[in-house]
């Protein structure tokens, strides 16, 4: 994967990710088709993506930082 990539999916992904934890759309949604019980455990999946995701970015600008 070249650097311009993994840049693209790290802050797509964070976005994303970000938009999941700090606003009530997933919850929101979850209710409107009934699941919204396991609304308390999206935080263990979430914010380890949202670490995962800032990480590659990271990793990606200073990639491409090291390059230039």
């Amino acid at each position: 994967m070249n650097d311009r990539n993994l840049l693209q999916v790290g802050i797509i992904g964070t976005v994303v990710v970000a938009l999941r934890c700090f606003t009530p759309i997933l919850v929101i949604l979850l209710g409107v088709v009934g699941l919204s019980a396991p609304g308390g455990w999206l935080d263990y999946v979430l914010l380890p993506a949202l670490a995962m995701f800032i990480g590659s970015t990271a990793y990606a600008l200073w990639r491409r930082q090291r390059t230039i």
